[in-house]
């Protein structure tokens, strides 16, 4: 595996393949951006093609004070918010009361708590979970698929987003507690 210096050395003399496995090591981090943010699918492939040009444009002023993955992940992030700041469809979202770390309990939603979950087969599970998640407010939608199907870290969240640390933690927070509540929702409904 390249290091993101050669990466990016080899990318500045023209090596296509270079430039192939930065896309490839970076697109299943900005699908789950784009498709968490964006709901249209025309817009979504548009914004991909974008996404990667501003890279290879900027590529020569990226300064490695993060990863090379963070940073394409920060214009994914950005080149998204701005779409939906410039189509009025981004939702704002309250801030100046963001928690505190001592107010967040961390705690995974766990749907085999459930009693109606036992009826349900992990894969079923799944895709409710997923579908629920797509009615989370974008960013909140995001913040969920970057910090659990990615698996990054909350400084990784943090460059990605530009979010303070206390912003990304309470809105997981929220974003979890919303989730929690559909998924109550859901089952009681399923119930009746």
């Amino acid at each position: 595996m390249l290091s993101d210096q050669d990466m990016i050395r080899m990318i500045m003399e023209g090596d296509r393949h270079a430039a192939i496995l930065l896309i490839q090591s970076t697109e299943k981090l900005v699908a789950h951006i784009v498709f968490k943010l964006i709901t249209e699918p025309s817009a979504r492939k548009d914004l991909t093609q974008d996404i990667y040009l501003k890279t290879f444009r900027y590529l020569p002023k990226f300064r490695f004070q993060c990863k090379l993955s963070t940073w394409v992940g920060q214009i994914s992030y950005t080149t998204c918010i701005d779409h939906l700041r410039r189509r009025k469809e981004l939702v704002t979202l309250a801030p100046g009361n963001e928690a505190t770390d001592e107010d967040i309990p961390w705690q995974e939603i766990n749907p085999e708590t459930l009693d109606v979950s036992q009826r349900l087969s992990r894969k079923e599970r799944a895709e409710i979970l997923e579908k629920l998640t797509l009615t989370l407010p974008p960013v909140y939608r995001t913040l969920i698929t970057l910090f659990h199907k990615e698996e990054l870290s909350i400084d990784e969240i943090m460059d990605i987003t530009g979010l303070p640390v206390g912003t990304v933690k309470s809105y997981l927070f929220r974003a979890r507690k919303m989730l929690k509540e559909r998924l109550l929702n859901y089952y009681s409904k399923e119930d009746l």
